[in-house]
């Protein structure tokens, strides 16, 4: 007995399978947060950015447990906001992947927020 798929069948499961491989491409590439390997390699950090922003690892941290976490920011402003910057690299993509860079923002000199941006 020989299964026929139509033409939409075909479709969707071409995305589910295209779905299910890039999920595990980017579960593969991610890693969890390490001291060592974040100050030691610094083009790898966006391997680990998604652990340290999902984890709030470091959420309530004052600058200086940041500092001891990270190392020193590359940039750091206090002129609306304070906020210390770490570049993280430029993560492989099939397309052409703008640098991102870590957000940490402080407020009463506690962070609150983590997010990425685009590198300026």
């Amino acid at each position: 007995m020989r299964l026929k798929l139509k033409r939409n069948d075909k479709i969707g499961l071409f995305f589910f399978v295209a779905f299910i491989i890039s999920s595990s491409l980017l579960w593969l590439f991610e890693e969890q947060f390490s001291k060592e390997q974040w100050r030691s390699q610094p083009t790898t950090r966006y391997k680990m950015v998604d652990d340290i922003i999902e984890s709030q690892l470091l959420i309530g941290k004052t600058k200086d447990e940041v500092i001891v976490l990270l190392g020193k920011p590359n940039t750091s402003s206090t002129n609306q906001q304070d906020v210390f910057v770490y570049r993280i690299g430029k993560s492989p993509s099939f397309f052409e992947s703008k640098r991102e860079q870590l957000l940490i923002v402080f407020e009463n000199q506690l962070v609150t927020k983590v997010t990425t941006a685009i590198e300026e």
